[in-house]
């Protein structure tokens, strides 16, 4: 397989075959992230991913998954990505499930129908990072989009029928907003009612604006009761019709993993526990991204 620079993919996707298609983020301004910095985005040639779905039809017999990377894949052009899912399903056609990064950015540039269309040869999950509900948070960021033009994309996405998950990130606003984040959050993800929900927590880089505003002084990162706190206080403002709410990434300090409404006042129990000293945290090495 042809990788080049390097190559994320969300926890879900481990076991799937991982195909890079461009390389790099179309945005890649986002001050929390380093993953990208230094890359230029670009699309890889069809005859080299080409080549990669060959090799993955003779070794990936296992795999029933597939996921397209780097950053927002999704922003390929319709025809080329249809072209690349109607590939897949004729060499690969023991994957049952195609899953992809995408922004609102390159959500905006697929109509419902687009989407639709991607549907049926075979996409079947979106992971859309929200980061956080809170406009002024999502400015700080430079995530280069509001709160509501995220959710209405989630909802297209929703909309044609392919499942929709949603990441945000804990401390992302530092301590002095972590109630207007948390709460905003909870709001939005409830205005999008995905199927799955994601929270990590901020990990600085040192190559991230984020990362070097912290090393001057210009940002305060949360501590780990702050981060459980935002935590509780974003479950207990998320309203989802049988979504499941993952904070079980291992950034995280207390795994946990609820499906609300079902177990939304079990998770704020738990949380509650954590806080009181009730319930371990995870050590500090043994976090990662």
């Amino acid at each position: 397989m042809d990788y080049q620079g390097i190559i994320i993919r969300p926890p879900s996707e481990a076991n799937s075959i991982i195909l890079q298609v461009t390389v790099g983020c179309s945005h890649n301004k986002c001050t929390f992230c380093g993953t990208y910095k230094g890359v230029r985005f670009r699309i890889k040639p069809e005859s080299v991913v080409e080549k990669d779905i060959e090799f993955a039809a003779r070794y990936c017999r296992r795999q029933r998954r597939l996921f397209l990377t780097d950053g927002d894949a999704l922003i390929l052009p319709q025809k080329r990505l249809h072209k690349l899912l109607k590939t897949i399903r004729k060499r690969l056609p023991w994957v049952t499930r195609v899953g992809v990064y995408g922004n609102a950015k390159s959500i905006q540039t697929k109509t419902l129908e687009d989407l639709v269309a991607l549907r049926e040869q075979g996409l079947g999950i979106v992971y859309l990072g929200l980061e956080t509900g809170d406009d002024v948070t999502l400015k700080k960021i430079r995530k280069g989009v509001r709160a509501d033009t995220i959710i209405k994309m989630g909802r297209r996405v929703i909309a044609a029928g392919i499942k929709l998950s949603v990441t945000v990130l804990l401390g992302l606003a530092g301590p002095e907003k972590s109630d207007v984040h948390a709460e905003a959050t909870g709001r939005a993800l409830s205005a999008m009612d995905p199927d799955y929900v994601g929270a990590l927590s901020l990990m600085l880089l040192p190559n991230a604006p984020l990362g070097r505003d912290f090393e001057e002084g210009r940002f305060r990162l949360a501590s780990p009761m702050e981060m459980l706190s935002e935590l509780k206080t974003m479950i207990a403002h998320t309203d989802l019709s049988g979504g499941l709410f993952y904070a079980n990434h291992a950034s995280n300090y207390l795994p946990i993993k609820a499906r609300l409404p079902r177990d939304k006042e079990a998770a704020v129990s738990l949380i509650d526990q954590a806080l009181r000293g009730d319930v371990p945290l995870k050590p500090e090495f043994m976090r990662a991204l």
